[in-house]
């Protein structure tokens, strides 16, 4: 089984380094690929200086079009299952095993590591929680499937969520969204319980009024694409 890390970055000179070391540690069967999302910080000479694998975009597009990029790289070079395992340290590839064996001996098409199941580790801010429980409720009154945890960016995909995702990706807060996509098409989702740390570096791109977008754009595109199932 070929396996795929695809690891987004944008100035995440602070902790992906140290990301990049501890995959190699905890998942010494997985190949990697950072993204390099056109960085305006020192990420790149990071990459080059140690010899990391990583692709580099002439233009900044976003998580959505990083995330997709690696999706595309991963189907072309037939990788049967890839996950992201974000830049900034929050993901532990320890887990990465237990989620491609459960990817595998359940016939899954996307797996989704939850913070919340057995709630350990980083839990989150409050408001975010609150995010989270929103779009976790959305999910199941549209598709009568519960996630617990929507927004999580470690999420594993087997081949045919790797052909759909490279040739449609959501430009930006794709995850919630994007679960949708593949629950309209009957294709299999499971969560596991993992856990997350806190940042190690950098800051979060979401600030209060970009929260607001946030909720406002993801909640229309569950609903628009969900409505894209019921016309079919």
């Amino acid at each position: 089984m070929k396996k795929l890390i695809i690891i987004p970055a944008y100035n995440e000179s602070e902790a992906i380094l140290s990301t990049v070391e501890t995959i190699r540690r905890e998942a010494p069967d997985f190949d990697y690929l950072v993204v390099n999302d056109c960085s305006t910080d020192s990420t790149k000479q990071i990459l080059e200086e140690h010899h990391l694998n990583f692709l580099d975009l002439p233009v900044n597009l976003g998580i959505g079009g990083a995330v997709q990029t690696g999706y595309m790289y991963a189907y072309r070079h037939g990788y049967d299952m890839a996950v992201q395992v974000d830049g900034d340290g929050q993901h532990d590839p320890a887990f990465l095993k237990t989620m491609a064996d459960h990817l595998e001996n359940h016939h899954c098409d996307m797996v989704i590591g939850s913070r919340f199941i057995r709630k350990e580790g980083f839990q989150s801010s409050r408001a975010r929680r609150m995010g989270i429980q929103w779009f976790s409720w959305l999910i199941r009154v549209t598709t009568g499937t519960t996630i617990t945890d929507p927004t999580s960016g470690l999420r594993m995909v087997g081949r045919k969520g790797m052909e759909l995702f490279s040739k449609d990706y959501p430009r930006d807060y794709p995850e919630p969204e994007t679960i949708v996509t593949l629950l309209n098409r009957n294709l299999k989702i499971e969560e596991i319980p993992v856990i997350m740390k806190e940042r190690q570096g950098g800051t979060s791109s979401i600030n209060l009024k970009k929260s607001v977008y946030y909720m406002v754009k993801v909640s229309l595109a569950i609903l628009f694409e969900r409505s894209r199932k019921n016309k079919c």
